[in-house]
């Protein structure tokens, strides 16, 4: 089986609709995925920007939204999702919360890495995680990775 992840909102390569955004309500999309491999103990959720902040010039990758230790059992989250399934957490994206922080491009259309991750391992001694400590964290436990990439730009 395949590992997949997709979204009822968009497509992979498409434009991410506004409601996900600054622009919009700035609510998660809906995420499922499946076909992860049989000895996946938790899955991982990093969501980011290699556009910051021109993609004519990028500069940096922003960090919209970390998720770890989410069960195997899962299979996707929802729109807006609030409180993660299981033993789920958020780590610390680049707006130094501990949550989704939509698109929100200052000049341009960048482009949105949604990267799921099957982990042989249950992470711990994670409270809050930066993307860094939970890449690092992860390091020898990546069973299977897949990526969904939406895409925005501001209309004003």
């Amino acid at each position: 089986m395949v590992f997949t992840l997709t979204s009822g909102a968009f497509d992979d390569g498409g434009q991410i609709p506004a409601r996900y955004t600054c622009e919009g309500e700035d609510v998660s999309p809906p995420l499922a995925w499946s076909g992860a491999p049989p000895a996946t103990k938790s899955y991982a959720l990093i969501v980011d920007d290699p556009d910051a902040p021109d993609p004519d010039n990028p500069r940096m990758t922003w960090v919209h939204w970390i998720v770890f230790n989410l069960p195997p059992d899962s299979e996707g989250l929802g729109e807006a999702v609030e409180q993660m399934p299981g033993d789920g957490a958020q780590g610390v994206n680049d707006w130094k919360r501990a949550d989704y922080g939509g698109p929100c491009p200052p000049i341009g259309r960048h482009r949105y890495f949604h990267k799921l991750y099957a982990l042989d391992a249950v992470l711990s001694g994670l409270s809050q995680p930066t993307k860094d400590e939970l890449t690092e964290a992860m390091q020898g436990h990546v069973l299977a990775e897949v990526q969904l990439v939406g895409t925005y730009e501001k209309t004003e």
